[in-house]
This record gives structure tokens, sequence and C-alpha cells, in this order.
């Protein structure tokens, strides 16, 4: 399974160009979309599932034109946007069996079959009949992938999944998504750095409607082996002049101090020390370059 996007582009009425001559091409694994808030990835995420046009571009599924045979690709798509509607005062179970027979299983032991599985899957077998608006957030999200797992899809879109859950929600939605990560192509769409660490072989930077970066984590985070520096300071004045100085890629609060990181060949000068590069790094140093031109 591949998914091929090529010269996407997609200016909206309002004259926001979300998407700038994209191109990305995604194989079968699970692969993260890394962006912050207005990057273009819920536009990007948005056209690929057939909800909206680009202006320009291709989008191609093992053979299938995404934005010709729109239906042909709802068959084998499975989506969990980051805004998801649901009847609050449906169960679980029933909302399911109402979306399965729209995803045209009409055998009934076919598709009792499915959605049992599905509730057991996501864990929510004990809760599939309480109304869904008695449901957590992370069991919204849960009940969110059990949708998009209906007639066994090909291809899968999370659109910032883990936005707003706590801690434990959080470690469950990602157990659950590694699960099913292995068997189908699974685009994980966030802002949130350490899931894209924590889940996906390969991943992207997007910001602005514009491709950063592609490849996978390791192979990032070693090629900025040796190249990022610390130091604490004190005061903002410090801050301020480090910042007009150095390559700072970003600066963390720690015990009311700012700790500053810099990308640099060599130790940048006195105090600061080198540390262990991470995925957030890379994430900040691709946003940073990106501001500078």
């Amino acid at each position: 399974m591949a998914l091929t996007i090529t010269g996407l582009s997609k200016t909206y009425p309002n004259g926001v160009k979300a998407l700038k001559n994209l191109s990305l091409t995604i194989g079968n694994n699970m692969f993260g979309l890394l962006g912050p808030n207005g990057a273009g990835k819920s536009s990007l995420m948005r056209t690929v599932a057939t909800l909206q046009d680009p202006d320009t571009g291709t989008i191609f599924l093992d053979g299938l034109d995404v934005l010709k045979e729109k239906d042909a690709v709802r068959k084998v798509l499975g989506y969990l946007p980051q805004e998801f509607g649901v009847y609050p005062k449906m169960s679980a179970l029933d909302m399911l069996q109402h979306l399965a027979i729209m995803k045209g299983i009409t055998n009934k032991t076919e598709r009792n079959q499915m959605v049992d599985a599905l509730l057991n899957q996501t864990n929510l077998w004990a809760a599939r009949k309480k109304a869904l608006s008695t449901y957590s957030g992370g069991m919204k999200q849960r009940f969110g992938i059990a949708q998009a797992l209906l007639a066994n899809p090909k291809l899968i879109i999370v659109d910032e999944p883990t936005a707003g859950l706590d801690p434990a929600e959080r470690n469950r939605f990602l157990n659950l998504l590694s699960s099913i990560g292995s068997n189908v192509t699974v685009i994980l769409s966030t802002h949130i750095v350490e899931d894209v660490r924590e889940l996906c072989p390969r991943m992207a930077i997007i910001a602005n409607g514009e491709l950063l970066l592609e490849g996978s984590p390791a192979d990032s985070l070693q090629e900025l082996k040796g190249k990022i520096w610390s130091k604490v300071v004190s005061t903002d004045d410090e801050l301020r002049a480090l910042e007009a100085s150095l390559n700072v890629i970003s600066t963390h609060l720690v015990g009311g101090l700012h700790e500053v990181r810099i990308y640099a060949d060599a130790s940048p000068g006195e105090g600061f020390t080198p540390v262990d590069s991470g995925l957030e790094d890379v994430y900040f140093l691709n946003l940073a370059k990106q501001s500078k031109n």
C-alpha cells in the first residue's frame, strides 16, 4: 500500500494558503505527520480523505486516483477527524451498527461479529450499551478508532487524536494505534512530538503548508548527534542576547530559569554542555530554519 501525493496546493476563499506544492510518499507503516497548529496538516488529511479538493496536484492510493475515484477510496479508508461528532444519546453498540450498515456491511451475522470484535479491541465492551455522551475523552477517541476500523480499511487517517487526553488515556490510545499500525497504513497527524517518536518509523514535518523534512526519526536524530548544546540562563536579557547571536532552536523553563538549546557543530561558548538530541530538537530546528527563509 502506497500513498503518493504530488504537487498539492490549496488556497481557501479567505486567502489562506494551506498547502503549497506539497509532495510526499507514504508507505505501508505508521507514518507521523508533524507540524504546529495551522501548518496545513488538517487540510492535507481532509484532502486525502476525499472531503475537499485541492487547487492543483494529484493523489494516488495504490493505483486509485483519490481525487477522481472518491467512492472507491472511501471503501478502503478509515478516518478519525480532529472534531469527531456522534449522536450523544446513542450507545457505542448501536452507533457502530448504524455506521457499519452505512459502510455497506449488510449481512447481520458479519456485522455483529465485526462490531463485537472492534468493541473488544478498543476495550469498550463493558461500556458498549452506555450513551456516547457519558464517555470520557479517551473513550470517545477509542470509539473513533473503532468506527475508523469498520470494513477493514487499508488506509487509516487520525488527526490530532491525543490532544486533550490525560496521560493514562493517551497511553491507552497510543497502545491501541500501535496494535493496528502493523497491518495497515496509518497516518498520524499531530503537533505532539512524543506521539510520533513512540509510534512511527517514518515521519514528515510540515509548516505553513510546505514540506520541511521527510524521513525516519532515527536518521533525523543521528544527523543532530553532537550538535545540540544546552545552557541555563537566569535573566531575560541574557536569553535575548543568546537569541540574537546564536542558533537557538528552543527554550524551556526549568525551575523558573531558561534552558536554552543551541544547534552548533562545536561548543557555542562558555557554560554550554553537549546534550543528547531528541525528536523535539529535530522539530524545532526545522521550524527555525523555515522562519529564517
